[in-house]
């Protein structure tokens, strides 16, 4: 948990960067990721020093023996003139060489660069990260997903921090397990793979099970697990679990660093277009049927022209709309059987043309669409205001009837504070979804609802929870037209008099 304190000095780093002629929202929190990485390597290098004299077994070391001053625990304590040239000319050179080879940041620190040209914010920025608690269990991933809570605008591609709260909703409804293969073909910062590890780590470990170790002289904290439910799964959950796609090389260093904070050593982060054609050919089991569960908030806005799109997914979808491609892309992504919560625009739930109409009765028809939840319209704000739902379908299967959900609050004000309120419809979305009924939830009057296939089909189609939602119309009486027009007469006679009345006055 993030504490008032916690929060204090996060706000105070922000404030150093800001000051310091460093604005942009994605450069700060990527020059701040840069740092905290170095310190951790420093933090995992003097953890497998201290582990190799406690059991005398060797390991492969971050920084030579030439290489020391590189150190976090060394160059921290330079004063400002010194510190800047070692890290901009020496650290970050060595992040790109060396460091990087075989972790998730191999394929995009090669382009890495010290945006900090004055000494004196340097030192201050390295001083605070310093009293960061980065070896405090959760409490370090807390802290950075509050960092990541500072951007508050989209980028130009249509990408935006997808809400905590509605992802795990999302999370929650699929119910990933250890065993699975997870995906997100536009990750950005990486939010709904980290849910997922957090979702783990509650449904599948007992407080009884993690005990923390101190080492004496380092003062680092080992979280270390002792026979819970996800032990067996440890090193399919370190390496082979998670796996993110973007394009994006900024976001792609935020998302690693968000994953290997919340317990994920080496996510497997890639810099990759997922709708173009090199996808396919350079992750051939990730681009076909490599992944169990995958969870996707992909970018609104965007077109793409014909020849840059995979011509495989022309053939399930024709369109340049990357809303509609990445829905085709993740039911190819997806194993027979793989599921998905994607967050979609309204658009896609009724559109009228070719491709939207494709694309419905694609998911309808050759797949399981289970589940159509319609959010409000500011759950995006401040970064858009467009209104969006969730689609919940199993790659195969059949549609019988699908489950509609309509929430009208989330906790937060609609606007662009965005302020905790008191009414939530989250809770009850979950608890009806995790209790749904066919032949119960009957009640188009209702917020929850089934609607059978064959209306669905009736329509063209059609997912707008609108469309099959009645409303509870009170009949009303109405005085006759000619009983409406003497009561106009009258009161137009009545105005006339006082406006002589006011005329005679004026005289």
């Amino acid at each position: 948990m993030v504490t008032g304190e916690l929060k204090r000095r996060v706000d105070a780093l922000w404030t150093e960067f800001w000051q310091g002629g460093i604005t942009n929202p994605l450069t700060v929190i990527e020059q701040i990721t840069f740092l905290m990485y170095a310190r951790l390597l420093d933090i995992n290098e003097a953890r497998d020093e201290n582990r190799q004299k406690r059991t005398g077994k060797p390991f492969q070391r971050r920084f030579k023996e030439d290489e020391q001053h590189l150190r976090w625990s060394q160059f921290r304590h330079l004063g400002s003139d010194q510190m800047l040239p070692l890290v901009r000319d020496k650290v970050f050179p060595h992040f790109r060489s060396t460091v990087a080879s075989g972790t998730a940041f191999a394929e995009f620190m090669k382009d890495a660069q010290l945006m900090i040209q004055k000494p004196g914010l340097l030192v201050k920025a390295v001083n605070m990260i310093h009293e960061l608690p980065l070896t405090e269990g959760d409490t370090k991933g807390d802290l950075y997903e509050y960092l990541l809570s500072k951007l508050t605008t989209a980028g130009i591609n249509g990408q935006f921090r997808t809400p905590r709260h509605i992802i795990r909703l999302m999370v929650d409804m699929l119910e990933p397990k250890p065993t699975d293969v997870i995906g997100d073909p536009a990750c950005g910062t990486g939010g709904f793979l980290v849910s997922v590890m957090e979702y783990l780590l509650e449904t599948y470990t007992s407080p009884e099970a993690v005990i923390e170790e101190k080492d004496p002289e380092t003062g680092v904290v080992e979280k270390i697990f002792t026979g819970d439910l996800l032990e067996e799964h440890r090193d399919h959950i370190r390496s082979n679990m998670f796996h993110g796609f973007d394009f994006d090389a900024t976001m792609l260093r935020i998302a690693a660093m968000n994953l290997m904070l919340h317990g994920v050593d080496d996510p497997d982060i890639h810099y990759q277009d997922t709708l173009s054609t090199g996808f396919s050919d350079k992750f051939p089991r990730q681009a076909s049927e490599g992944f169990d569960v995958i969870l996707a908030n992909p970018p609104f806005k965007g077109s793409l022209d014909f020849e840059d799109v995979h011509s495989g997914l022309l053939r399930q979808v024709k369109t340049k709309k990357t809303e509609l491609l990445f829905l085709a892309l993740i039911l190819r992504m997806l194993n027979t059987g793989g599921r998905s919560a994607t967050i979609v625009p309204d658009g896609v739930l009724f559109g009228s043309s070719g491709a939207h109409r494709q694309l419905r009765q694609l998911l309808v028809d050759q797949n399981q669409l289970e589940a159509v939840i319609k959010l409000p319209s500011g759950v995006f704000k401040p970064y858009a205001g467009v209104s969006t739902g969730i689609l919940v379908f199993t790659k195969g299967g059949r549609t019988d009837n699908v489950f509609f959900y309509d929430v009208n609050a989330d906790g937060r004000s609609l606007d662009d504070k965005r302020d905790p309120i008191e009414a939530n419809d989250l809770p009850d979305c979950l608890s009806r979804w995790k209790s749904r009924d066919p032949k119960k939830d009957n009640d188009r009057e209702s917020k929850a609802f089934f609607v059978n296939v064959e209306e669905i089909r009736d329509t063209g189609y059609e997912l707008s929870i609108g469309r099959y939602r009645s409303s509870n119309h009170q009949e009303q009486e109405y005085d006759q037209p000619e009983t409406i027009i003497d009561r106009m007469k009258s009161l137009n006679d009545e105005i006339s008099v006082e406006l002589l009345e006011l005329e005679e006055m004026l005289r």
